[in-house]
């Protein structure tokens, strides 16, 4: 059975920053409450007229150049995205033609921030099952369209990105994807979303901004905290590997204090992390592949280490990955 490698990895970040200063100015909050309560200190935000798809195509461009490998040889790209161009077609198909992966087919996964990797797990059965060689998985967002920005409960912690990993098959053992675990619970949904779809479009609708981010804070913070470690735990004894085996954690970047008690709660150092909220934010899908890439294009990731995965979102949906780099 052939292995699932990540081939290469990109990332793309808009050019405008928007800081805890700025932010000032737009809600009442301070900087210092900020990032003692979330560890951000700035994020992101798309142009006007830049696009979910474009960000996605310039991360896929960075981990195809990274790889060596030709757009003509993708059989597969799945984008994590709850923020595409449009409700359809798929974002993935915009990125398909934008890159000119014409062998490829193209789907999106609506798993919100842990859409990376669902789409990972995704491609890696396609891998394994010999149907695909060459599978791009992408998480991009620009949460700033969907963000209240009068609410200064969410509008601080959101930001704009994108990530990409290529994947490819290898024969070569012990090497890849070892482990992947996926987990969802419905009834824990009304915690975090955007819930004005529910409804026909309507002035209340807009009025209400109930087509922008919805989230009860400390329930998801606690939710996170608990479930993480847990989901991390499983993946790990489904590779056969403990906790001391990990070289390297790659985390979703949604609260430094989550990741913090995740990684206690399992017994691995925060030096094994590698964080990058302060900077981005939380860019939901976006988030994991993001700092995959910072860490590889760093030098920090060597072949043969162990490296965890780890994410939580809306649904509520949250994932683990065990990877052999």
């Amino acid at each position: 059975m052939p292995q699932t490698i990540i081939l290469g990895t990109g990332s793309y970040a808009p050019l405008r920053t928007l800081t805890n200063s700025d932010l000032e100015n737009m809600v009442a909050t301070s900087g210092p409450w900020i990032v003692s309560r979330t560890g951000i200190k700035e994020r992101r935000i798309a142009a006007d007229g830049e696009t979910t798809s474009d960000m996605a195509a310039a991360a896929a461009r960075c981990a195809l150049e990274k790889a060596g490998v030709g757009p003509e040889e993708i059989d597969v790209i799945i984008v994590g995205t709850v923020t595409g161009d449009t409700p359809t077609p798929s974002c993935a198909v915009f990125v398909q033609a934008k890159i000119g992966a014409v062998n490829a087919f193209a789907f999106d996964v609506s798993a919100a921030c842990a859409g990376s990797l669902y789409g990972l797990s995704i491609a890696d059965q396609f891998i394994k099952g010999g149907t695909v060689r060459r599978a791009l998985v992408i998480g991009a967002e620009t949460l700033s369209r969907v963000v209240d920005w009068t609410n200064r409960e969410t509008c601080v912690l959101f930001g704009d990105g994108a990530g990409a990993m290529l994947l490819g098959a290898s024969e070569e053992e012990g090497r890849g994807v070892l482990a992947a675990k996926l987990r969802t619970d419905g009834a824990m949904a009304d915690m975090l979303g955007i819930f004005g779809g529910r409804q026909p479009c309507s002035q209340d609708v807009v009025c209400g901004n109930l087509h922008k981010i919805k989230m009860r804070g400390r329930e998801v913070y606690k939710v996170a905290s608990r479930l993480l470690p847990e989901i991390v735990q499983e993946a790990l004894d489904l590779a056969g590997l403990a906790a001391s085996d990990v070289t390297h954690v790659i985390a979703h970047q949604a609260n430094l204090r989550i990741i913090e008690t995740a990684l206690k709660n399992l017994d691995i150092p925060m030096e094994k992390c590698w964080i990058n909220i302060d900077r981005y934010g939380n860019t939901s899908s976006a988030s994991l592949p993001i700092t995959l890439d910072e860490a590889n294009r760093a030098g920090r990731l060597q072949r043969g280490d162990v490296i965890a995965m780890m994410a939580i979102g809306a649904g509520m949906t949250w994932a683990s990955a065990v990877v052999r780099w």
